[in-house]
């Protein structure tokens, strides 16, 4: 029987080729949009990866310029106290505690145990050492160290010449960073940094599932290199497209670079904190900021908290959030117990430690302005401004963190004495060492951290009687007509001025001391008197000896510049007296003795250049008498507030208007030069020994002096005079005084306390 087929429906007929058609339009759509996109995005992928490697192969990490004081170099014998050494100890970075770590220092009493850490000095490295000594009257006593005669103290960093990105670094070489930093770094960021080639799926899996647990974003996912990526090419902002073009690029440095290269860079990258309007980037630059050490030098737990803020370096700033940064570092620490990296015990040990940050600690750079001021102009007199920001020079000055300490104190609490009567004051201090014109301190303003008008360099102010020595310098050299015991007329007098008022000095008092020896005059600085001698020597070799001194007045050839009618500032008026303390020796001031590039390399010294100047007889004469300023002239005082005088010699200074106070004395050690006044140039009634000799005394009496006896030239000889007259005499005259001559210009006639026996006895001593 056969059976009728039935007919087919049309809907199920048509139904089969129009799904086809669909499929197959959708599948021609998906193709469409995927090669849409990979037209698209391939250019862009490509781009990505060229300008990734060209970048990464092309970069310069910028460093900034380094300044450091001149290192403290310990030696027996060296006068030295404890709290300067605990200064300078402290300014190179050292901290007290156990001297058996490097970068360490302990005491007891005046002994010493001091664990140096390495530093690379302009005449190669030195490695970490370790030396003990004694302080016994303030002298070192060496009884331990390598077998040198002689210890340098790295010197502390006092300032940074910033590169154009105000990024603050220390580019370090991956070999030469700690090896429990390069491995912690990796433990605690990136476990699989060795195994992955740029992105690390698990991690970031890992950290999304981590994230979806806590409710928040405690973990990242991100890989050294994606890190790397964005720090160097990338900005911070959370989107897609970031995060997409962070992938490519990653891949690429993985692709074209070794891990080494990638890790050195990150190391020397990554972001841990602020100076101010300067970031700070890489470990090695942090570890100088936060703890004032080479990076070679971090212990295991400083290494954790370095480490453990480059998660977050503002959440975990050791100064502003101590106690968040120090929950961190211990959970660092935890990982790296966890990976072998370091036992139970200095898990322990260090997990107990502080953080060993302060406040104090991260604001070196602030310091010293005035100094640092003065170590740029000198520089851009010699380099370019290009080739000192982010080329990673290291420059070397004269400062000593010590005596500059002591001189902003000086001034600061100096002038708090003396202005309850004279209101708001201002000052300034110049601190040399007299035999090499190297500055060791310089104060530009009573609050030594504040950068702004530089007093000592800028404030152009009248000097006052500090000029007269140059003048009476030019008598002495004169020794037919001017000798220390010469008479002067101290009485009032009238210089007549072409086309103005007849001039009419007068003495500070008013009064007027007659005849009086010309040391006289100088000591007890009679203005009448030593306008009389200036007549005779006339204005214009005055300002020709300041000028062949290194100092150019630029004023007008008037008769009062005998009296300091020439304004000057107190770096110029240091200049003029450095030969005089330098027993005739003249040499341009310095602050910068050496600048060595970032490999090493000296290409920058600063030399001492010693130059004689003629006429060194007269200048022992003065020498002679601005000691007489100082124990029986106007600078008397000073004796109330040195306990012990080595034999300081100097010179005060007041303006007729006593706007400006200024006080030059020095030693064997020292030369300093004091300023004070108004900013505003009024009329403060205060004077070089009531103002101005009172904080030089303070910064002396904390500085280490030795005894001061200056040779004498062969053509000086010594006379016995019946002082005030210019008579010779014998020792046992009344009132006799043993006066130096430039031979041949002693005085010829006899005193009449000398008898006929005495008078053909030798009257001199050389």
């Amino acid at each position: 029987m056969t059976r009728k087929k039935r007919p087919a429906r049309k809907g199920k007929r048509s139904r089969a080729p129009r799904d086809s058609s669909m499929r197959r339009v959708g599948v021609g759509l998906l193709l469409f949009v995927l090669g849409l996109g990979a037209g698209l995005l391939g250019p862009w992928v490509w781009w990505l990866d060229r300008e990734a490697g060209l970048r990464f192969a092309d970069r310069q990490l910028s460093q900034s310029s380094r300044v450091y004081a001149r290192p403290l170099e310990l030696h027996d014998g060296l006068g030295l106290a404890s709290s300067d050494l605990v200064v300078e100890l402290e300014a190179a970075g050292l901290r007290r505690g156990d001297a058996r770590r490097v970068g360490h220092y302990s005491r007891d009493g005046n002994r010493f145990d001091i664990h140096l850490p390495g530093f690379r000095f302009a005449d190669g490295d030195q490695p970490p050492e370790r030396v003990q000594l004694d302080l016994s009257g303030d002298r070192v006593r060496l009884t331990r160290s390598n077998g040198s005669a002689l210890v340098r103290v790295p010197p502390a960093e006092i300032g940074s010449l910033m590169p154009l990105d105000d990024r603050d670094r220390t580019v370090v070489a991956l070999a030469d960073f700690p090896p429990l930093l390069v491995t912690g770094v990796q433990a605690v960021e990136d476990r699989q940094f060795r195994h992955h080639h740029g992105l690390d799926p698990r991690g970031m899996l890992r950290a999304a599932w981590i994230n979806l647990r806590h409710g928040r974003v405690s973990q990242g996912g991100s890989t050294i290199t994606q890190q790397l990526v964005k720090n160097l090419f990338l900005t911070p902002d959370r989107s897609f497209v970031r995060k997409f073009n962070e992938a490519v690029m990653a891949l690429s440095l993985e692709r074209r670079f070794s891990k080494g290269e990638i890790l050195e860079a990150y190391l020397n990258e990554v972001y841990l904190g602020q100076d101010g309007a300067h970031a700070i980037h890489g470990f090695g630059r942090a570890s100088e900021f936060y703890f004032g050490v080479p990076v070679q030098s971090l212990d295991a737990a400083q290494i954790a908290l370095l480490v453990g803020m480059a998660r977050g370096a503002s959440w975990y700033h050791p100064v502003r959030n101590p106690e968040r940064a120090k929950a961190r570092r211990n959970q660092v620490l935890g990982m790296f117990l966890e990976t072998g990296l370091i036992d139970q015990v200095v898990h322990d040990r260090s997990v107990a430690t502080g953080l060993g940050v302060s406040a104090a600690s991260v604001r070196r750079s602030s310091r010293h302005a005035a100094f640092i001021d003065l170590v740029r102009r000198q520089l851009r007199a010699d380099y370019r401004d290009r080739d000192l920001r982010g080329t990673g020079l290291r420059i070397f000055t004269t400062l000593s963190p010590s005596a500059q300490q002591q001189a902003e104190r000086a001034l600061r609490v100096g002038l708090g004495r003396v202005e309850r009567e004279a209101g708001e004051l201002q000052g300034a201090i110049v601190l040399a060492e007299p035999a090499t014109g190297e500055l060791r301190a310089l104060v530009g303003d009573r609050h030594s951290g504040r950068a702004g008008f530089n007093r000592a360099l800028d404030a152009r102010r009248s000097v006052g009687s500090v000029i007269k020595p140059f003048l009476y310098l030019l008598a002495l050299a004169d020794p037919q007509r001017f000798t220390l015991v010469t008479p002067l007329e101290d009485e009032p007098l009238s210089v007549p001025i072409p086309g103005h008022e007849p001039w009419q000095p007068r003495n500070h008092d008013g009064t007027s001391q007659g005849t009086v020896p010309l040391m006289e005059a100088l000591a007890m600085s009679y203005n009448q008197a030593t306008v009389r001698l200036g007549l005779e020597i006339g204005v214009a070799p005055l300002l020709r000896l300041m000028e062949q001194l290194g100092v150019v007045p630029g004023t007008d050839p008037h008769p009062s510049v005998f009296l300091g009618a020439v304004s000057l500032t107190p770096m110029q008026v240091t200049q003029l007296y450095q030969p005089l303390a330098a027993e005739g020796y003249s040499t341009t001031l310095k602050a910068i003795g050496e600048v060595v590039d970032a490999n090493g390399r000296s290409i920058g010294r600063y030399p001492m250049r010693l130059r004689p100047i003629r006429d060194r007889e007269a200048l022992s004469l003065l020498d002679f008498g601005l000691r007489h300023a100082i124990t029986d002239g106007t600078g008397r005082s000073l004796s109330g507030m040195i306990a012990n005088d080595p034999g300081i010699r100097g010179k005060t200074g007041t303006t007729n208007d006593r706007r400006d106070a200024w006080f030059v004395g020095y030693t064997r050690d020292w030369l300093g030069v004091v300023w004070v006044g108004r900013d505003d140039h009024a009329p403060a009634g205060i004077g070089g020994a009531s103002s101005a000799l009172p904080v030089w005394a303070e910064l002396f009496a904390a500085l280490p002096m030795r005894d001061y006896s200056p040779g004498w030239p062969e053509g000086v000889e010594w006379y016995w005079i019946d002082w005030p007259a210019p008579l010779l005499a014998r020792e046992s005259c009344a009132g006799a005084v043993a006066i130096p001559f430039v031979a041949g210009s002693q005085p010829t006639e006899l005193s009449p306390c000398m008898d006929e026996g005495s008078r053909r006895r030798p009257f001199w001593r050389r």
